[in-house]
């Protein structure tokens, strides 16, 4: 898979030949292996949590999934209280820094959630919310690689993304606001005339807080 502005190209024999998601960006190979082994190492250390079908951790600031909102900053938080998020730790940072510095998220990442994915398990079609985050989403993949649906927000057809291991996906402009992405609940994904069975999945979404308007 290459990149390119506001489209995927996939290598011959994959299933796609050309996703045209504007404002999509693919970087394969953003980790390397051993960087990936390191980050997933650093994040198991971590407490997770689970609220949802799937774990998770939060960072930063906790999202309310309920209320689609997020909560205040951490640094004048109670930390008595549960709903409160820790702040980014230092393996957060470090990836947020560098998203900064390579000009990927501009201002740097304020908020980080970490999903884990057995086989079979999925997110429902969905836009991160508009109010409560940026411009910019990105979000790296750990363990097993899967296939991200987009779904087009005109006539609703789905567009298959492989997300490789080491992988970064940046949603900017209508792949951020208009189409919408999600993992479906299976154990399996689709690859030519074949299918990939999935193995445990971590992603790292980086995203920055908005203030009140």
């Amino acid at each position: 898979m290459t990149e390119g502005p506001g489209q995927l190209s996939f290598d011959a024999g994959d299933e796609v030949a050309s996703v045209a998601v504007p404002g999509l960006r693919y970087i394969a190979g953003w980790l390397d292996p051993e960087a990936c082994r390191e980050l997933l190492a650093r994040i198991e250390a971590g407490t997770w949590s689970t609220e949802l079908r799937r774990r998770v951790q939060h960072y930063g600031h906790r999202y309310d999934y309920g209320r689609r909102s997020v909560t205040a900053d951490p640094r004048s938080a109670d930390p008595r209280t549960s709903a409160d998020a820790p702040p980014l730790p230092s393996w957060a940072l470090r990836q947020a820094e560098r998203l900064a510095r390579e000009g990927i998220m501009e201002p740097r990442a304020d908020q980080v959630i970490v999903n884990e994915y057995e086989p079979g398990q999925g997110i429902s079609a969905h836009v991160d919310c508009v109010p409560c985050f940026g411009p910019v989403v990105a979000a790296i993949s750990l363990g097993s690689g899967c296939v991200m649906d987009f779904t087009h927000p005109g006539d609703g057809t789905k567009t298959g993304v492989p997300l490789a291991p080491g992988s970064l996906c940046v949603m900017t402009g209508a792949a951020r606001y208009d189409w919408r992405h999600g993992i479906a609940a299976r154990k399996s994904d689709p690859e030519g005339a074949v299918r990939v069975p999935r193995g445990r999945r971590v992603s790292v979404t980086f995203r920055t807080v908005l203030g009140p308007g």
